[in-house]
C-alpha cells in the first residue's frame, strides 16, 4: 500500500520556492527518530530557541526525544507509576508527551500526513488550505505544522471541547477556526462539515482527516513503537523481564499503530485499546457521549488494524475525572505522599492529562487480567499534560467544591485500590473480523471509501506493505530531494 504514487513538479516547484523563501528546512522520518542525524548547527540553533516558537527550525523538534533541560536531545522522557498508585508488581510506563511543540504527540501524527504530500507535490501551499479534522490536539498539531511550514490551515473541533485550545488555536493566527456541534462523542459532525467544506471548496482544500490518512499510524508505528522499544531496552529489559503491554486509547488509532510496531519485535505482547464506557463502541457496538477528551469514538477508524488488537479496556469517564482531581489538587497530592508515593512522582502526574490518566486505568486493568507480575513491562502513552485541562479543573471545582482530604481518601480507595478489570473485553478471532467489517457502515457507505479496499485491509499482508521501512525511507528521499532544491542546508 503505498501512499505516495505520483510527484506533481509544478507543484513541487512553487513549494520548494515558498520554502526557500521563508527559510524552512524539513526534517526526515529517520531525523525524528533519531535526532543524533540531525546537523549539529541546526540542533545548536535549537538550544536558544522556545520550544513553542513559530519558527521553522521546531520542525526539528517533532520528536519524543526533546531534552527539556538543554533544549537539546535525550533519550526520551517518560513516568514511571509506582505500586503505591498501581497496585500491581508488573511495571507501568506513561511516554510522556508533553515536549512536544504543542504540548501533545499529535503534531507528529500531522507532520506524517501532511508533509510526504507536501514534498511530492500533492499538496500546494500557495493555492490550497490545510484541513484539519479533530477532537482537539490534532488540529492544534496540524495549525502549528501548517504555521511552520508557510501552509494556511484550517481547525475543525467540536465547540465543546476545553477553551485552551481554542485560545492556543487563536494565539498561532490559524487561517480558520470552525467550530461544530456537540463535544467528544460527536465525531460525525466533523466528518459532515468536511463533506460540505469539499461541496463548497473544491480543489482548494486538501482534508487530513486523520481517522483515515495511513500517515497517522505510520508516523507512530515508526516514531512511538521505535522509543518504547529503545527505553525498554535502555532502561527496563533484564534477563526476566517482558515488554508485555501496549495500552492506548483508540483515538484516531494513530497511537496505537506503535503496538504493531513492537509485536514484530515482542510476538507475544498484548495491545489494548481503550475508550470510555460512556460511549463503548468497540466494547459492545454501543454509543453515548463522555468527557474523556481527544480520544473520538462512534466509529472504527480506517487506520486502525484491529486485528493487532487483542483487548478492550472501556473506562468509566468519572474514574478518569477523580483521578485527575487526586493527582493536581493539593489535597490529593498530600494524600498520595501519605500513602508513600515520592515527591518526585507526585511532581511527574500532571505530565498525564485526562486521556493519559485514561490510558493508566488501562494498563492497571491488563496488568489485573493478564495476572501479570515484576517481570512485565506496559507502556501508555501520556499524549499530553494537564496544561491543556486547567479549565476542566475549574469546571470541577465548581461542580464539586473544594477537593478535600476525604475526597482524596475515597477516590484512592476507589479508584486505585478498587481498580479492577470490570468492562474489559478480551477479544477472539471473530470479534477481531466484526470489528472490523464495523468498519463498513462509517467508512463505506458515509465517507465513501471502497468496500475492497477495506477486504483487502484484513490480510495481515496490508499492513506490513504499509509498515515498511521502504514506505518511510521513500518519504525520506523526497523530503532530502526537496531540501536540496531549496539549497538551505548548504548554506546553513
Amino acid at each position: 500500500m503505498k501512499i505516495i504514487s505520483s510527484v506533481n513538479q509544478e507543484v513541487l516547484a512553487r513549494s520548494v520556492q515558498r520554502a526557500r523563501e521563508r527559510n524552512i528546512i524539513l526534517p526526515t522520518f529517520a531525523q525524528q527518530k533519531d535526532p543524533r542525524k540531525i546537523p549539529a548547527k541546526i540542533v545548536e540553533k535549537l538550544k536558544g530557541l522556545d520550544l513553542l516558537a513559530i519558527d521553522p527550525l521546531n520542525l526539528f523538534r517533532i520528536t519524543w526525544k526533546n531534552d527539556p533541560e538543554t533544549g537539546g536531545f535525550g533519550e526520551g522522557n517518560w513516568v514511571e507509576f509506582p505500586k503505591e498508585i498501581t497496585g500491581v508488581d508488573a511495571r507501568i510506563v506513561g511516554l510522556v508527551g508533553r515536549y512536544f511543540p504543542t504540548g501533545a504527540h499529535k503534531v507528529g501524527a500531522a507532520y506524517g500526513c501532511l508533509v510526504p504530500q507536501l514534498v511530492s507535490g500533492n499538496f500546494d501551499p500557495t493555492t490550497q488550505k490545510a484541513v484539519w479534522p479533530s477532537t482537539g490536539n490534532y488540529c492544534r498539531g496540524g495549525a502549528f505544522d501548517c504555521a511552520l511550514l508557510a501552509c494556511p490551515a484550517v481547525a475543525i473541533l467540536p465547540e465543546g471541547m476545553s477553551r485552551e485550545r481554542f485560545e492556543w488555536l487563536k494565539e498561532i493566527n490559524t487561517d480558520e477556526i470552525i467550530q461544530t456541534p456537540g463535544t467528544e462523542s460527536n465525531v460525525k459532525e466533523i466528518f459532515d462539515k468536511c463533506w460540505e467544506l469539499r461541496g463548497e471548496r473544491g480543489d482548494s482544500i486538501v482534508i487530513f482527516n486523520q481517522f483515515e490518512e495511513f500517515g497517522n499510524s505510520i508516523w507512530h508505528y515508526q516514531m512511538t513503537g521505535g522509543i518504547i522499544e529503545e527505553i525498554y531496552e535502555n532502561h527496563f529489559k533484564t534477563d526476566r523481564s517482558r515488554l508485555a503491554a501496549f495500552c492506548s486509547a483508540t483515538g484516531s488509532a494513530g497511537t496505537i499503530a506503535a503496538g504493531d510496531y513492537l509485536r514484530t519485535l515482542h510476538p507475544g505482547i498484548r495491545v489494548v485499546a481503550g475508550e470510555a464506557v460512556q460511549c463503548p463502541t468497540l466494547y459492545q457496538f454501543g454509543f453515548g457521549a463522555h468527557r474523556i477528551e481527544g480520544i473520538g469514538d462512534k466509529h472504527l477508524p480506517w487506520v486502525h488494524n484491529i486485528r493487532n488488537t487483542d483487548a478492550i479496556a472501556a473506562v468509566d469517564d468519572e474514574q478518569v475525572m477523580q483521578l485527575m482531581r487526586l493527582f493536581n489538587e493539593p489535597a490529593g497530592q498530600e494524600y498520595l505522599r501519605k500513602q508513600g508515593v515520592s515527591d518526585a512522582t507526585i511532581e511527574q502526574l500532571p505530565m498525564a492529562g485526562i486521556s493519559s490518566i485514561g490510558n493508566l486505568v488501562n494498563a492497571i486493568w491488563t496488568a489485573h487480567y493478564y495476572e501479570m507480575d515484576s517481570r512485565d513491562v506496559i507502556f501508555l502513552p501520556l499524549t499530553d499534560s494537564m496544561d491543556l485541562y486547567t479549565s476542566r479543573q475549574a469546571e470541577m471545582l465548581e461542580q464539586h467544591g473544594e477537593y478535600t482530604t476525604d475526597m482524596a481518601a475515597r477516590h484512592y480507595g476507589r479508584y486505585l485500590e478498587g481498580c479492577l478489570p470490570t468492562t474489559f473485553r478480551e477479544l477472539n478471532y471473530f470479534e477481531r473480523k466484526a470489528l472490523h467489517n464495523f468498519k463498513y457502515f462509517t467508512w463505506v457507505e458515509q465517507q465513501a471509501r471502497d468496500s475492497e479496499e477495506l477486504r483487502a485491509m484484513w490480510d495481515e499482508d496490508f499492513w506490513a506493505e504499509l509498515f515498511s521501512q521502504e514506505q518511510v525511507d521513500e518519504w525520506d528521499q523526497l523530503i532530502d530531494e526537496f531540501n536540496e532544491a531549496t539549497g538551505l542546508l548548504k548554506s546553513l
